[in-house]
């Protein structure tokens, strides 16, 4: 009889660990997915920096551009346009853009955000970060999102200001950000997350639900293609069609308020911070990695503008430092968490000097009136930093190369820098041909139906008074 008991238990101490180490072994084969509180907490920061980026950052930094008598009509559009895109995102922008569909647009599962509440077991869903087994709340990937949509829509109007009707811009924008930002965000940055990838096989379902250049493998860190090359285009084609400003190359048409522009420079460096590092989704090492890049390629590239304005004007100007600043941020956006420093390093001192010459070389062979050198600084840095994350990416050069989701871990695969920058420059020609044909069709239908400019008058006048019935400043 004891050497059954001794025997039993000796068997029951054995499936007990069996059991545990099965469980132990399944714990580590698939991770269960909860919701990190300080991912979490990180995102809702990063969410209202971005907040911070559009108002008052870019509307200070576009107000103090212009000529006083339309200060506050670049306030009120920039103003009015975050608000509006927030309201059509949560409406049915977020569903087309990050739910599964075609390639190119997402369906209607997430309209109007139904579906992240479940009101009858009390629960929220959630939304993939780069980590198997690491969610954040759904509601708040769909708000850092949605601010990236209207700060997007915000950008393009310093290309044509100071002349366009503000009834006009609010229609375009509606039209634009249906048919170009949705399409171009869901084809860079739409797929379903890592947790369902466990072999090749599954690689290959879950990438084919993916958008189109994640299908191809283009790396859009945080929205090179997506935010500033596919609204600089959009501003480009809308400073054509509407025309230059009256007395443009005749007269006198410096910034009023260039202490307005540094304050919005500063703030949108500051904001940026959330706009790069919370493009990671978590409060980790690649959000590090993004954020010491946000920092050191903006720093580069002011040091390269001013320097070169410098040498070629003779003096330094805050104009030129202000601008230098922002063409490293725009050019360090699609890298910031694929590159090294010394990557971020080259890419800003590179983007310092390229986007002066958009500014000003450029500028002059394309001859439109982009007021606020919208193309020349988001278009021209957008490209570059594009096209360098190409470069910079690889290993040999201190980047991080592409990450192997069946193997979690970082490929050992050979990383071909012209094998990325092929990608990398479809990518930019997709969005380039994408943004300026909806934008061409969007300016034409605004145009027949509402006008897109004011009359002579009222833009010698000033928007502020004809279209607004206020002013800035009062003597």
């Amino acid at each position: 009889m004891k050497k059954y008991l001794i025997l039993l238990f000796v068997t029951s101490i054995a499936l007990c660990s069996y059991s545990g180490l099965a469980l132990a072994q399944a714990a580590v084969s698939a991770p269960v997915s909860v919701v990190n509180k300080a991912d979490t907490a990180w995102m809702m920061v990063a969410t209202m920096l971005v907040c911070m980026m559009a108002i008052p950052g870019l509307a200070l930094f576009y107000g103090g551009l212009v000529r006083a008598k339309n200060m506050l009509s670049v306030l009120l559009q920039v103003f009015m346009i975050f608000a509006l895109i927030i309201v059509l995102w949560c409406m049915y922008g977020y569903s087309l853009a990050f739910t599964e569909g075609g390639s190119i647009l997402g369906g209607f599962d997430r309209l109007f955000l139904r579906g992240i509440w479940d009101p009858v077991h009390a629960s929220f869903s959630t939304a993939a970060t780069f980590s198997k087994g690491v969610m954040i709340p759904e509601f708040v990937f769909a708000a850092f999102q949605a601010t990236f949509a209207a700060i997007t829509c915000g950008l393009i109007i310093g290309a044509f200001a100071e002349r366009a009707k503000f009834k006009a811009v609010l229609a375009f924008v509606v039209l634009w950000f249906t048919f170009s930002y949705l399409p171009i965000a869901h084809m860079v940055w739409f797929w379903t997350g890592p947790d369902a990838i466990k072999d090749a096989a599954s690689l290959l379902v879950e990438t084919a639900k993916a958008g189109y250049l994640w299908q191809m493998g283009a790396l859009d860190f945080a929205g090179g293609t997506v935010v500033h090359i596919n609204a600089a285009v959009a501003g480009l084609v809308g400073a054509f069609m509407i025309g230059k400003r009256i007395g443009y190359g005749r007269e006198a048409m410096a910034p009023h308020s260039l202490t307005m522009t540094m304050i919005g420079a500063s703030l949108l460096w500051v904001g940026w911070f959330g706009f790069n590092a919370g493009s990671a989704y978590e409060a980790n090492d690649i959000a590090a990695l993004a954020f010491i890049n946000t920092l050191l390629a903006t720093a580069a590239a002011t040091v390269a503008w001013v320097g070169g304005e410098w040498m070629s004007k003779g003096t330094p100007s805050m104009l030129g430092a202000a601008s230098g600043a922002v063409a490293g941020l725009v050019a360090i956006t699609p890298a910031c968490g694929y590159v090294g420093p010394m990557g971020g390093l080259c890419i800003g001192l590179m983007a310092g000097v390229v986007c002066l010459w958009g500014v000003n070389g450029l500028k002059r062979l394309l001859g439109a009136d982009d007021t606020l050198d919208v193309f020349g600084v988001h278009g021209v840095g957008g490209i570059l930093g594009a096209l360098m994350t190409g470069v910079f990416a690889s290993p040999a050069l201190g980047g991080q190369g592409i990450f192997d989701y069946v193997t979690n871990k970082m490929s050992t695969d050979p990383y071909s820098i012209l094998t990325q920058l092929t990608i990398q420059a479809k990518a930019v020609g997709i969005t380039i041909i994408w943004s300026a044909v909806v934008s061409l069709i969007a300016y034409k239908l605004v145009d027949m139906v509402i006008g897109l400019r004011v009359p002579e008058e009222e833009e010698r006048e000033g928007l502020d008074i004809t279209s607004h019935g206020e002013s800035a400043y009062h003597n």
